[in-house]
């Protein structure tokens, strides 16, 4: 004798359809948003950019080319791209770095992040110890170098200007001479200032 399926056993019943329901809305949240992306242009050998979207989620940049956020964003949500910390020597500026994710929640890649050296006096220092500390002059303007790396002078100079650099403060161990430390400076030719200690 053949056995008669009871219809109603076929549907799916309520609970199923709400955990089916659930799944599927968690899987499509696990998805993410829209990722806010761009490039990045004119950093300097050597020197890095701090980068924040949103004012929270900070994004460090070493070197030149594309990069993107790691926070993605949902929807309906605004991103406002700025620098937080800015490269030694140099200064960058964001263009289209704000607007809203839109409703499909597509990705954002027109950021664009430009980077140029200032009209200040700088350079690189080599070889200083750890823990080791040293103060470069130029005239009356000062900067003062705690760790090997990348420096640069505060004040701005116009082209022609007359330079000379030297160390005011040795560090306590070592000392710390000076190459490419005078000259006329002009912006579109100047020749990194070198400090070597030992």
């Amino acid at each position: 004798m053949a056995r008669v399926l009871d219809s109603s056993a076929m549907r799916p019943r309520p609970r199923i359809r709400l955990l089916c329901a659930t799944a599927v809305a968690l899987l499509l949240a696990g998805c993410g948003g829209g990722e806010v992306s761009g490039r990045l242009t004119g950093l300097g050998t050597g020197l890095s950019v701090t980068l924040l979207n949103n004012a929270t989620d900070s994004l460090t940049l070493a070197s030149n080319g594309e990069f993107a956020f790691a926070k993605l964003l949902d929807p309906g949500n605004a991103y406002a791209v700025t620098v937080q910390t800015q490269p030694t020597g140099q200064s960058c500026t964001v263009s289209n770095g704000s607007g809203t994710i839109n409703t499909n929640g597509d990705s954002v890649d027109s950021v664009r992040v430009s980077c140029a050296y200032q009209a200040t006096l700088r350079g690189i220092v080599t070889g200083l110890a750890a823990g080791a500390s040293l103060t470069l002059a130029n005239g009356g303007d000062t900067v003062a170098v705690s760790a090997s790396g990348a420096f640069a002078f505060s004040r701005t100079l116009v082209d022609g200007t007359s330079y000379s650099v030297s160390v005011l403060t040795q560090p306590a161990i070592g000392s710390c001479s000076v190459a490419n430390g005078s000259g006329s400076f002009f912006a579109a030719s100047f020749v990194d200032i070198v400090v070597s200690c030992n």
